[in-house]
């Protein structure tokens, strides 16, 4: 089906806006050693995560809006998907404050994919 520029639009400046971290996964090894640069990291990542979580829910109605329920579902699942690995990662390098912020992104998430 092709795609109107209006929604072509939508999905540039949705993805314009900071979803990066979700272009790909972060593994283990990527994570630093040292105290302070591993804690650089996860701030770093949950910056991207956080404005990709507003992102969403400042375009999620004009997305539903348009008829692209589909794509939000998808930006959504991407959007879970990436915070629930950071917070895995998180969990993983001890580090409890961010995997709690993680989390709590994820339940925002996952809430707000309730309503679409």
């Amino acid at each position: 089906m092709p795609t109107s520029a209006g929604s072509r639009a939508a999905r540039v400046k949705f993805f314009g806006a900071g979803a990066e971290s979700a272009a790909g996964p972060v593994r283990m090894n990527d994570v630093p050693d040292d105290p302070r640069e591993r804690f650089e990291h996860f701030s770093n990542e949950y910056a991207q995560a956080l404005q990709a979580y507003q992102t969403i829910e400042t375009q999620a109605g004009a997305l539903l809006l348009m008829g692209h329920h589909d794509e939000l579902r998808r930006f959504i699942a991407q959007f879970l998907e990436m915070a629930g690995r950071m917070r895995e990662l998180a969990l993983a390098h001890q580090e409890a404050n961010f995997a709690d912020w993680f989390g709590e992104l994820v339940t925002k998430g996952e809430a707000l994919s309730r309503t679409v």
